[in-house]
């Protein structure tokens, strides 16, 4: 682990490879698993303004779930994410014609309904990144749904770290990924 500002950094974003495989996996990570995707306060705050111009994008059983419990959750720990469909599905989660799971957020994204791309926890996977109160931990989160994406980072030889630009980027500025490039040469030496 390494410090860059207020961050502890997992030596992994660097060693890993990795590449979203979609269509291997089929967008698994949005519809498997325990819990919704982590959102923080600015997080709910946006989903809320933003849903009306959302909902078209939605099915409707994302819906009818979002219209039950709101656009937004907390868990049974606090924890805020988004809510699930029949503790599987995000609510979120549409479907392409491969049946391949895309975010509906995303897609209002894309098509220029909105200007806020998906949580951040999901632009930044496989990133998690947990908050405290004087530092942040930006750690790698393996899961063996993503081992396809792990054998194409390999073989195009892509660091985690650069395939999550964007959402570093996002996330703590450029100065900080600047930063976090020269730790990565640094360490390639």
């Amino acid at each position: 682990m390494f410090q860059l500002g207020k961050t502890i950094v997992s030596e992994d974003i660097i060693e890993k490879d990795f590449i979203c495989n979609l269509s291997a996996c089929k967008g698994a990570c949005c519809v498997d698993g325990e819990a919704g995707a982590p959102l923080d306060k600015e997080g709910t705050k946006i989903l809320e303004e933003i849903y009306p111009k959302v909902k078209p994008f939605l099915r409707k059983e994302g819906i009818e779930v979002i219209e039950k419990v709101g656009t937004w959750t907390k868990s049974e720990w606090d924890e805020l994410e988004t809510p699930l469909i029949n503790g599987k599905d995000c609510a979120y989660v549409i479907f392409d014609d491969k049946k391949t799971a895309l975010c509906g957020i995303e897609e209002a994204y894309n098509q220029g309904e909105i200007s806020w791309k998906k949580p951040i926890s999901c632009h930044l996977y496989p990133i998690r990144v947990k908050e405290y109160s004087e530092f942040a931990a930006v750690n790698y989160h393996k899961w063996e749904i993503c081992d396809d994406a792990c054998t194409l980072g390999k073989e195009l030889q892509v660091p985690i770290y650069k395939f999550v630009k964007q959402a570093l980027i996002r996330k703590f500025g450029e100065n900080w990924y600047s930063e976090l490039e020269k730790v990565a040469e640094n360490y390639s030496k």
